[in-house]
């Protein structure tokens, strides 16, 4: 009696090719030369490390705040000092540039759906890069007016502690001021990742956050 061999079912090869011509869906810029500078999930560790970051940064300034509060609770030289009126001003232009950094992934976010091509993101991450020197350069002159009143890093401890706490903060501005002209390099070739923005865009967030608490404490305890 005859058999009837039945040819085996065919599997579909589930490994769909990329007809983008860019070497797979890793990248962010299509063969189209539409806009896709942002990846749609950020990597897990790149969270994490900045989690890592706003830990020991936060576990830094606790410390000194805890010595600051040990130290003048038993120092019998401790004089207070009135803070330059410039930090007021340094204040609001951290803030500012809070918001032109919002500003910047908004409409970053608007371009990558509508697939357009816009400078607009990259002037708001100008501004808020020009923003973040022009803070700096303000805490700069507060340093000089406290010298221009006699008060060095030595002088008294009360103004040891401001030296301190506003030179490590600008420190840490400045990391940011890096991060962000790190982030506009990438933007300007379309390969900035969504993980690379998000990270920048909370750490400068973060540094606005320790700049009030750091203020606050200043203004109560020296």
């Amino acid at each position: 009696m005859a058999t009837t061999v039945r040819e085996p079912a065919q599997i579909e090869d589930r490994r769909v090719a990329d007809y983008s011509g860019n070497g797979g869906r890793r990248n962010l810029v299509p063969a189209e030369g539409d806009l896709r500078a942002l990846q749609e999930r950020p990597p897990a560790p790149a969270k994490t490390g900045m989690w890592v970051a706003f830990a020991a940064i936060t576990m830094s300034f606790a410390a000194l705040t805890s010595a600051l509060v040990v130290r003048q609770g038993t120092a019998l030289d401790w004089q207070h000092i009135t803070l330059p009126p410039i930090l007021y001003f340094n204040t609001l232009v951290l803030l500012a540039s809070s918001f032109t950094l919002e500003l910047a992934r908004r409409r970053l976010a608007y371009a990558r759906i509508f697939e357009r091509q816009t400078a607009e993101p990259i002037v708001w991450l100008v501004i808020t890069l020009s923003l973040g020197l022009l803070f700096v350069a303000g805490q700069y002159d507060a340093w000089l007016q406290l010298k221009s009143q006699g008060l060095y890093l030595a002088t008294n401890p009360s103004s040891s502690f401001f030296y301190v706490f506003t030179g490590v903060h600008a420190a840490h501005v400045f990391g940011g001021l890096c991060g962000l002209i790190y982030v506009i390099s990438k933007l300007r070739r379309s390969v900035l990742r969504k993980s690379t923005f998000a990270a920048a865009a909370q750490y400068w967030h973060f540094m606005d956050v320790l700049w009030l608490y750091l203020l606050f404490v200043l203004w109560t305890k020296l």
